[in-house]
């Protein structure tokens, strides 16, 4: 078997809550997976359930085939070979950066503890700052020691709790794009955990997206994008519009929308229905184009984000290029590419 961590059936609970519901999923060894959601939604509690910090109430973590956690038995955090990089780094203030990296390599001589170091040194590009103490460093170069930290053991799995938080925007996807080709270069499995839907699409090969403790749905970033299961994952996963439409037993939708194929709506759905509308399938078009107002409009740089009024008081957003540059209060033409919308029934919660 390829998988390197397994979760079967777990919960895990609090004297005043449910904090996890019968959470499955498997992560392939090498992958780098990602607990995504919002606050309360679990991730946090299943991150230290397999780092071994918390106990679980039902079901079974495995490692490499072994398991870890059972509502009976719990492996202890040092003997899990789990390696963890916190959300406020957690670096020693009076430790320089080599004796950071070199602090939990315990098992090991002064000369195999020397030549690891440097590896790790050599991994991250910080040699140079070797001698440098974590109040030196930038944020990021923290970020990178205490990644470097983690992986010195060796670990079997590496865990991430919101790693990149406490960085500003740019310095964030930055250090993501890096992170994910030094553990992918490395073919260490990893998983992390964010309620920022950016990070998760930087870093991750797979996505466990839990709501209320519960596995929302799992699949690859882009299958979470173009293919939400749910309300919930289509409101939360990537920016995009929901909106109320009615449908003829024929595909057609009213107010002059179009027609869906029967692909995107097997089930001949008749009535009121939602559509999920992701800017880039709304489409600036001066010749064919359906003319909406302009109720807002955002420069972003080699793009403008329109949002746009429909006939019936409902808004999309269009993603057109900079040069395609209107005002507010203007009518903008747009043709909409159903083809790859989605549609929800009205009472899919």
């Amino acid at each position: 078997m390829n998988e390197q961590l397994v979760l079967n059936g777990v919960s895990i609970e609090y004297p005043d809550t449910n904090a996890v519901t019968d959470v499955s999923f498997a992560l392939p060894r090498g992958e780098i997976g990602c607990l995504l959601g919002p606050s309360g939604s679990g991730k946090t509690s299943l991150l230290r359930a397999i780092a071994g910090f918390e106990p679980i109430r039902d079901g079974e973590i495995k490692l490499r085939e072994s398991i870890i956690s059972t509502p009976t038995f719990r492996k202890p955090p040092e003997h899990r070979s789990v390696g963890m990089v916190f959300q406020d780094f957690a670096l020693f203030p009076h430790l320089t950066v080599q004796q950071n990296i070199g602090f939990g390599l315990i098992q090991t001589n002064k000369e195999q503890k020397a030549i690891r170091v440097r590896e790790m040194l050599e991994l991250i590009s910080l040699h140079p700052l070797a001698q440098r103490y974590p109040h030196e460093l930038s944020g990021g170069q923290q970020q990178r020691v205490a990644l470097a930290r983690a992986l010195a053991p060796d670990p079997e799995i590496l865990l991430l709790d919101e790693p990149f938080s406490n960085l500003d925007s740019v310095r964030r996807s930055q250090l993501a794009a890096k992170v994910r080709a030094l553990l992918k270069r490395r073919k260490i499995t990893a998983l992390m955990v964010t309620h920022d839907q950016d990070e998760a699409f930087a870093m991750s090969d797979r996505i466990v997206l839990l709501d209320q403790g519960r596995v929302a749905q799992i699949g690859s970033p882009r299958d979470l994008y173009r293919y939400p299961e749910s309300l919930f994952a289509a409101d939360f996963i990537g920016a995009g519009n929901l909106i109320n439409l009615e449908i003829d037993a024929a595909g057609i939708l009213l107010n002059g929308w179009g027609k869906l194929s029967s692909q995107q709506w097997p089930e001949k759905i008749e009535g009121r229905i939602k559509l999920l509308i992701r800017p880039d399938l709304v489409v600036f078009d001066k010749t064919k184009g359906h003319p909406l107002h302009i109720v807002e409009k955002l420069f972003q740089g080699a793009n403008y984000l329109y949002h746009l009024a429909t006939a019936d008081g409902q808004t999309v957003s269009c993603l057109a290029p900079n040069d395609v540059d209107h005002s507010i209060g203007d009518e903008l033409p747009v043709r909409f590419r159903l083809d790859q919308a989605v549609v929800f029934k009205t009472e899919t919660t």
